[in-house]
């Protein structure tokens, strides 16, 4: 691969280092997983093993103080073969582990971050419930007399976190949302239901209740939306990275069966439909790499990103939606049975449009970032 997008010599390295992981390890079961619904585990041990879990995390923290570019570089890399596993990863590092670095004491990042960052634990974040998905205000879980009371859904990782950062109105701060941290094991605090999703069958989506959880407070109290918000633009890159990756691998299947499969004479590369299909997906999958990788570099530099999070997250996810479906086509029959992975690509891309803020929600975030007052 060539070096035009500007990667450092170490960034490189750990997207190589990721590829030849995902390869190797990641891909010969991806199905399996996907069929069984089975949480790669033992795979997200040997990513802390590897120093794959902290990339972006500084080396005095247990991490290997690289940037959120390679950290995007990663779990791209993952989503070319297994997209559970690539926001597995995704959420561990951008929204999981992120608020702790960014809000947490000195004591608080020495005692828990090093065992996120070496993958001795997984982290998630609770932020959506019944009627709060979009619209944190609407949170109904609450922090009253030292402890968490309610339930929140579809926590990605809910199941295994060892650190869970949840959201919550809080007695203390007159009703204002602030953000605590979970450790397990907690008392009071239950899985009450595992997801079962159209697609990203082997990552795990959990529903959580808080019966009088002892937390501890992150960040100051009433900050709660200032803790979310500063990590979602960081989360929206990730996203957009599993999208791109993910719409890499249907583009890398796709072209594989055109040069293989026979029609008319001949592969199928060589009919015109076909090189055209071939033609739209490497271009929108480099557009949204662009995207991705600028937003990425604009958190890197401490630069204001929210808009270009957002751009990289809509487009991304558009492409990898759009792509995988695209892919299906090339391959025909085939690509609608389970002996290929073309229709889990085309299951496990729908997501991307939805999670993190859905495609609505990134509208709104740049077409307000652009207009300024004008547009409320």
């Amino acid at each position: 691969m060539s070096n035009i997008l500007g990667l450092t010599d170490e960034e490189r390295e750990i997207q190589a280092l990721a590829r030849r992981f995902a390869d190797e390890k990641v891909a010969p079961g991806a199905a399996e997983r996907d069929r069984e619904k089975k949480f790669p585990k033992a795979l997200v041990t040997e990513l802390g093993e590897l120093g794959l879990l902290g990339v972006p995390v500084p080396v005095e923290h247990g991490g290997a103080g690289s940037t959120f570019t390679a950290a995007a570089l990663v779990i791209s890399e993952l989503a070319r073969v297994d997209s559970s596993l690539a926001v597995t990863v995704s959420v561990h590092l951008s929204v999981g582990t992120q608020p702790i670095l960014l809000f947490g004491t000195d004591e608080q990042i020495e005692r828990l971050v090093p065992p996120l960052a070496q993958g001795h634990r997984l982290a998630a974040i609770a932020l959506t419930e019944t009627h709060a998905g979009s619209d944190l205000g609407a949170v109904k879980t609450e922090y009253r007399d030292g402890k968490l009371h309610g339930s929140k859904q579809w926590v990605t990782n809910g199941s295994y976190a060892g650190e869970i950062v949840v959201v919550a109105k809080d007695t203390e701060a007159d009703g204002k949302l602030s953000a605590f941290i979970v450790s397990r094991p907690a008392e009071g605090m239950s899985v009450i239901g595992e997801q079962k999703k159209m697609g990203l069958h082997a990552s795990n989506t959990a529903d959580l209740a808080f019966d009088g959880v002892a937390c501890e407070r992150l960040g100051e109290p009433g900050a709660g939306m200032r803790v979310a918000l500063s990590v979602m633009d960081g989360g929206r890159i990730g996203i957009a990275a599993q999208a791109t990756g993910l719409a890499q691998g249907a583009m890398d299947l796709a072209i594989e069966w055109a040069k293989e499969r026979e029609a008319f004479g001949g592969p199928i590369a060589r009919l015109g439909q076909i090189q055209a299909k071939i033609a739209e997906m490497s271009t929108d999958i480099e557009a949204a790499r662009a995207l991705m990788l600028r937003a990425a570099r604009l958190k890197d530099a401490g630069e204001p990103h929210t808009i270009e999070g957002a751009q990289a997250k809509l487009f991304a996810s558009r492409v990898a939606r759009f792509q995988t479906g695209e892919a299906i086509q090339i391959l025909g029959g085939a690509g609608y049975m389970e002996d290929l992975p073309a229709e889990r690509y085309y299951r496990d891309a729908k997501i991307t449009e939805i999670y993190e803020g859905t495609s609505e929600v990134q509208r709104i975030v740049i077409a307000r970032g652009l207009l300024g007052d004008a547009a409320r």
